[in-house]
């Protein structure tokens, strides 16, 4: 989270998740940037996400720049995390994967970077081929 992240995601445009934590070493799943990830095989994917943010507001998964609906999450009110799990499935190979503000909300997310107490706190990305 800030200073590693940056303090607003605009709409239209994705978190990052700047660091890696253990990383399985199969080679299928790769980070290609601060906030992309591209997933080798064509297949069934788990991802699952949290973000701190300080106002409400929704999440979506997108599949090379294109938003996937079905995986939009968020909430009305409250300063807690905005958590997502989704199953996606890829159409081709080298496609990639990331965790967006949507396009058409109004509002810049605020990344939160201290939540209920006085450490740092981070946002998490889990992605997992399941076929």
């Amino acid at each position: 989270m800030p200073p590693n992240n940056s303090a607003t995601v605009a709409p239209g445009t994705d978190v990052d998740f700047p660091q890696d934590g253990p990383i399985s070493d199969n080679g299928l799943i790769s980070r290609t940037g601060p906030d992309a990830f591209e997933l080798a095989e064509i297949g069934v994917y788990q991802v699952l996400f949290q973000v701190s943010v300080t106002e409400a507001g929704q999440l979506v998964l997108t599949l090379n720049g294109i938003e996937q609906p079905y995986t939009v999450v968020g909430r009305a009110t409250g300063t807690s995390q905005i958590v997502g799990m989704a199953l996606v499935q890829t159409t081709e190979i080298n496609t990639i994967l990331t965790v967006r503000n949507p396009a058409d909300n109004a509002t810049a997310l605020t990344i939160t970077p201290l939540a209920g107490g006085n450490e740092p706190v981070s946002a998490h990305l889990v992605i997992t081929r399941l076929q």
